[in-house]
């Protein structure tokens, strides 16, 4: 299934939905625990799409891909370098990433992400998928400048707008068989099979369940591929993942309002 929040023409609310045959049908409830349907439907092009999901909390790793194979180590990180992002950076399909005027260009960072649908702790590698809802695209926007000298990177990938998410939560796809890619500016820079990343999802998903208990909801990004370069201005920039969708944004400056 292929659940999305949206709104339409007619209605300022975000309502949830599935997109099956080129309609989106409305859905009641818990998605993550007994959803139904409400009888109203909107064909697909009338609506538009929000972030598929409001994340109980995002978080990330950090250099989880090689350019090829032969480039794997052996052996992945005993300890993975794990972040959080917060829910307010959060945009859907079709928003503008927005750069503060104190950035001039930040980069993109085409990611699958995972979407935890029950809650998980302590549970082991082969266990992982039974917890997994589904899966989504992320963009990971990061401000380098904003990279702290001891290697924080907490403020360089927080400010509002620099988590797209989207276009769909897709609940029957095969993530081991899945290529991520990125065009920017309608020129290819990104894509990279699954295969390529350094800790595997079933790891990095049972690692943190080892730290933290995972609720329905979180979404883990699963790192960024190869070819990852900055955005500026007036760019557009297309994460996409065949079996998923396409999750277009483009850039915008905003006037500054912070000190930094």
């Amino acid at each position: 299934m292929r659940f999305v929040r949206y709104k339409t023409d007619k209605e300022s609310t975000i309502k949830q939905g599935i997109i099956s045959d080129r309609l989106v049908r409305e859905v009641s409830g818990d998605i993550f625990d007994g959803w139904e349907f409400t009888g109203d439907s909107f064909p697909e092009d009338t609506v538009k799409l929000a972030a598929p999901l409001a994340p109980n909390q995002i978080i990330g790793i950090g250099a989880n891909f090689v350019a090829k194979k032969e480039d794997l180590p052996e052996k992945g990180p005993d300890m993975p370098v794990f972040f959080f992002k917060p829910n307010s950076s959060v945009i859907g399909p079709g928003a503008d990433i927005k750069l503060p005027a104190s950035i001039e260009e930040a980069k993109f960072e085409s990611e699958l992400a995972v979407v935890i649908g029950k809650e998980a702790s302590g549970i082991k590698e082969e266990e992982v998928f039974d917890y997994v809802f589904g899966y989504t695209i992320g963009n990971d926007v990061t401000a380098p400048k904003f990279f702290h000298e001891d290697g924080h990177w907490t403020l360089g990938k927080s400010f509002d707008t620099f988590t797209p998410l989207g276009p769909v939560i897709e609940t029957e796809f095969d993530v081991l068989a899945a290529r991520i890619e990125a065009v920017h500016n309608g020129e290819k820079k990104q894509d990279s099979p699954t295969s390529l990343m350094i800790v595997s999802i079933q790891r990095m998903i049972a690692y943190l369940s080892n730290v933290m208990t995972l609720k329905p909801g979180d979404v883990i990004l699963t790192g960024s591929p190869v070819g990852a370069e900055f955005l500026k201005e007036n760019d557009e920039i297309a994460c996409i993942i065949e079996g998923i969708g396409t999750l277009k944004n483009k850039v915008s400056k905003v006037k500054q309002t912070s000190v930094v």
